[in-house]
């Protein structure tokens, strides 16, 4: 399926599934889509399963919007928690389009939990909620960490989620109950490269034998034979902060620090502070081999373009930047920020490099890279080398230093899934894509239901809830003073409220008693046909 197929699929509402194979567009086709609600005002939420995805769309974690957190479970007092933070269900109630990114890294358990909010809180029984849902990633890359211990006395959720089976999101009750459409992208923009594209085929199949094992063979490297100022991917933390410092302190030069700048509130600034590649506290020398960590507007870097500081600005003091493709960039400060219904809630500003000897390579995924060095003897996670592996744009930048056997292995479960999403992908094209009449009155349908104008674009009154029970936050509110408004009565307080009653006592000092608002107390003495 091309972007634009599955673009217009988006444009109706449709919950859906986009896939593809690193390269294929699945990021900028998410972006068109955000930019097209922007511009017909639909309230969408762009989240991702890390916080490094997440500042990408200017998001926050899902865990984060959801109100889940690090909750393993739910019980039913932490629905109500959840229910009783304004901001947070005035957010839910507010959106129409949730974006999942990254959804490969999400566990089934989080995906249903974050199903089972958004229904209490909309205060509907359809998946989510009744919100389109966009889940975006590849299943044959880094899969989710899942802790195996549950907790007692947890909120049932249903279709068998009660034990922690398969990791990935797609075998959740959530995922089958929101039955997404599968858009499996097929165009390839980051690798020409024929010999390569074979390899990482093969790495996808489970199936790197003979010719493609040679290739990555014939690209591997001793230690003096490491290319200078070359990227290197190492597949654990500890060596890539000691070999970035090892690094900078034997360049020559004065020291440049650049200090992160934030405002807004505390908590979306440390989820920005945690997502964002670019540390607070940026030292740079010239000669520091550095890494773009944004996607400039104007073109003229990507996040992963890799460079050299060659000066600083006399003027600004930014650092000017030499990238291996031949321009020179003065790099200046960009802002990660966090919107929510078009308004900012929190941004940081910084220098958009980091140190770039060595990368995990956890954060290297939806990067582009030209050359790295790669270090996967300790590859220890499915999927750990297609991932670095796919960074690259062809074999001739790839400088193998060390591969064990787990690094050509994927998740079996995604190499059987994968070829399930082709199939659905496949028939939805044929039997959704050509029937463009019907695509443009699904896309009308979709706004009309957004309470959006398809012509004019103005924005209306937000909706109001369909049915007349009030919103899960209202209740919360109105049992700060009514502790049992909207519970259902029970036996021992319909005999109390009936004694009181024969005793003479008012409606306005029953309705105090029994924790109830004085409306509730007169219909449940209509039922009872006392008045």
């Amino acid at each position: 399926m091309t972007q634009d197929e599955a673009l217009a699929l988006l444009k109706t509402g449709a919950s859906i599934f986009l896939t593809g194979q690193p390269g294929s567009g699945k990021t900028h086709t998410v972006n068109r889509y955000l930019q097209w609600l922007r511009q017909q005002r639909v309230g969408y939420a762009f989240t991702a399963s890390t916080g490094i995805a997440a500042t990408h769309g200017n998001g926050v974690t899902i865990h984060a919007w959801s109100g889940i957190g690090v909750r393993q479970v739910l019980q039913r007092r932490d629905l109500d928690t959840i229910a009783a933070n304004r901001r947070l269900a005035t957010r839910i109630e507010r959106t129409s389009v949730l974006v999942i990114d990254e959804i490969s890294m999400l566990p089934e358990r989080s995906l249903t939990l974050v199903d089972t909010v958004c229904r209490h809180i909309k205060g509907k029984a359809a998946p989510f909620g009744g919100m389109q849902i966009v889940l975006v990633g590849d299943f044959f890359q880094l899969p989710p960490v899942v802790r195996r211990d549950v907790e007692a006395a947890m909120l049932p959720l249903g279709g068998g989620d009660d034990t922690f089976g398969a990791e990935f999101a797609h075998a959740a009750s959530a995922w089958r109950d929101l039955a997404p459409i599968i858009c499996y992208l097929s165009e390839q923009h980051r690798q020409s490269d024929r010999p390569f594209l074979d390899v990482l085929a093969a790495i996808r199949a489970n199936a790197c034998t003979g010719i493609h094992r040679d290739l990555l063979a014939a690209r591997r490297i001793g230690q003096e034979r490491l290319p200078e100022g070359c990227t290197r991917l190492f597949t654990h933390n500890a060596a890539v902060d000691e070999i970035n410092q090892q690094q900078l302190q034997r360049l020559g030069g004065k020291t440049h620090v650049f200090t992160m700048s934030a405002k807004g509130a505390e908590p979306f600034v440390q989820a920005l502070k945690r997502g964002c590649l670019s540390p607070e506290s940026l030292q740079l020398k010239p000669g520091a081999a550095v890494m773009f960590t944004k996607n400039d507007q104007a073109g003229r870097y990507v996040n992963g373009t890799l460079g050299v500081v060659e000066d600083f600005d006399p003027d600004e003091g930014y650092p000017i930047v030499a990238t291996r493709g031949g321009k020179r960039i003065l790099a200046e400060p960009s802002t990660w920020k966090i919107d929510e219904a078009g308004n900012e809630r929190a941004s940081i500003t910084q220098i958009p490099l980091r140190l770039a000897w060595a990368i995990t390579v956890h954060k290297s995924q939806g990067m582009s890279l030209d050359a790295a060095v790669v270090d996967l003897s300790r590859a220890f996670a499915f999927g750990q080398g297609y991932v670095a592996l796919s960074r690259l744009r062809s074999l001739a930048g790839l400088h193998l230093l060390g591969l064990n056997e787990r690094a050509l292995r994927v998740h079996p479960e995604a190499v059987e899934k994968d070829a399930e999403f082709r199939a659905a992908s496949a028939v939805t094209r044929e039997t959704l894509i050509g029937d463009a009449l019907s695509l443009a009155a699904r896309q009308t349908a979709f706004l009309e239901a957004c309470n959006e104008s398809p012509t004019s674009g103005a924005t209306r009154e937000p909706r109001q809830p369909r049915a007349s029970y009030p919103t899960a936050y209202e209740v919360a509110s109105l049992r700060e003073t009514h502790a049992k408004a909207y519970a259902p009565w029970t036996k021992v307080e319909e005999n109390d409220l009936v004694l009181r009653h024969q005793q003479g006592e008012s409606v306005d000092a029953i309705a105090a008693r029994l924790g109830r608002k004085p409306g509730a107390i007169r219909s449940r003495l209509k039922k009872l046909a006392l008045i």
